[in-house]
């Protein structure tokens, strides 16, 4: 229920008909473009995301939230609005894959939301039939407001002039954008490269994506939109309660584990904790802290010196026969096992605090929603990787999958290790995570 007036900020909610239409190329051009000209642009993306949200965050020069109803809950979105609207002078919004993909969508969020969606479509190989599916798109549901089409990779004037021409009037088209390889984003196996290892090149980038911007001929996208009303709620959910009071959480962060939501670190400041970081790779000895999080990302990009980091090895087998919480998501899962066989067929000896053995699988993969049933109580997540792990223990349970009543991904625990391929979404379950991180989630099994 709203307990304040609304705050007026403009807004809009980059779409497409499908993934790869060069959403986040033109969110990110968009965001630096404004903040240059001294606007605060804050930037959501929807859906389960490390790094585009890396991307965004460097473009707008804000942190970047992921606004998810099925994983944080909607009124949790609402309230990150609100909070994002108090100090913006524009909000932007990413959507993932179609309009109408996923539960929920983007159109769905965007209604819910009352924002304005935009059409990015990649226009090579057709003229007016971009103009019927925008129409389409635009019409297919009443509950949402498209603002208008961006055409991306645009050929021609003339090819704009096409696609101009086939919109009709309450349909306009915002920016015709030239095909232009030198602003596309680096991409590797699982998606975008990481921010901080092509920081430069990627600020390259920002600026000759904001020229691309200025050379469309319609330039209603380069004005800042109407503002809309964003509303505040008093949140219901569990009230914070400070469960990890006193504790010290360790988390591995550098090049090969960087896949930490933000707002999964500010959950654990709310609980009472203290976070402080680590790197697997170049640190020789692990910090004084009461638990650890061994996050996703690239070890199989860094797996000889991960191996080769004895003292670091030997610092967390030392800290998890101990018995202290360790929490083990996808890429931290792998370097728990006994040995991981990276992309190039070369294997190298890993925690081998979990039984097993880990090795990368090319292109075939595993992804999509899933709630993690653990012992301490279920906690939203997502699965997204390209490997494989087998020899393992057998599990305490698996994952919940949002669409599918097949079994999701296998969770092990093990003293205090909890492990899975699952990146779990901690605001969806204080209590849970709050046990996981404390002397309450150590299960000898």
């Amino acid at each position: 229920m709203s307990v304040a007036a609304p705050i007026y900020c403009p807004a809009l909610f980059l779409t497409a008909p499908a993934s790869n239409q060069g959403k986040t190329t033109i969110t990110a051009a968009l965001a630096r473009y404004f903040s240059q000209r001294g606007k605060i642009v804050r930037v959501f993306k929807t859906g389960p995301d490390y790094l585009d949200p890396q991307i965004l965050a460097q473009a707008s020069g804000q942190p970047v939230e992921q606004l998810d109803m099925w994983m944080a809950g909607e009124e949790y979105c609402q309230n990150s609005l609100y909070e994002a609207a108090k100090n913006a002078d524009l909000i932007l919004v990413e959507g993932a894959m179609g309009m109408f993909d996923g539960e929920p969508s983007s159109a769905d969020l965007a209604a819910r939301f009352g924002i304005p969606l935009v059409i990015v479509m990649d226009v090579k190989g057709m003229a007016q039939t971009a103009a019927a599916i925008a129409h389409g798109l635009a019409t297919y549901r009443d509950d949402v407001t498209v603002a208008g089409l961006i055409a991306n990779r645009c050929g021609s004037e003339r090819h704009a002039q096409l696609i101009r021409d086939a919109l009709p009037e309450n349909l306009p088209l915002l920016a015709s954008l030239k095909r232009n390889e030198e602003i596309s984003l680096p991409e590797r196996h699982l998606g975008l490269v990481q921010a901080a290892e092509v920081k430069e090149e990627l600020e390259t980038r920002f600026n000759k994506a904001i020229q691309w911007l200025q050379d469309t001929q319609d330039t209603d996208l380069l004005t800042l939109p109407t503002a809309i009303a964003f509303y505040p709620v008093m949140l219901e959910t569990e009230k914070t309660e400070p469960l990890l009071a006193d504790k010290v959480i360790g988390i591995a962060r550098d090049a090969a584990f960087s896949f930490i939501y933000d707002t999964n670190i500010l959950a654990l400041e709310s609980l009472g904790a203290r976070c402080v970081f680590f790197s697997p790779l170049k640190d020789k000895h692990l910090p004084e802290v009461d638990a650890l999080w061994l996050p996703g990302g690239y070890p199989e990009l860094h797996t000889r010196a991960l191996s080769e980091n004895q003292s670091m090895l030997i610092d967390i087998r030392v800290f998890h026969q101990a018995n202290k919480p360790i929490l083990a998501e996808c890429g931290g899962l792998l370097y728990s096992l006994e040995s991981l066989t990276d992309l190039t067929g070369q294997t190298f000896p890993m925690l081998g605090i979990l039984e097993g053995q880990g090795a990368m699988r090319g292109k075939r993969g595993c992804q999509g929603m899933q709630t993690a049933c653990l012992p301490q109580g279920e906690v939203r997540a997502h699965a997204h990787h390209r490997s494989r792990s087998e020899n393992t223990p057998e599990p305490i349970g698996h994952g919940r999958r949002q669409r599918h009543s097949a079994p999701g991904e296998p969770i092990f625990q093990r003293k205090g290790l909890t492990a899975s391929y699952l990146h779990l979404y901690f605001p969806s379950n204080l209590t849970a995570i709050a046990k996981i991180f404390s002397s309450a989630a150590s299960i000898d099994r």
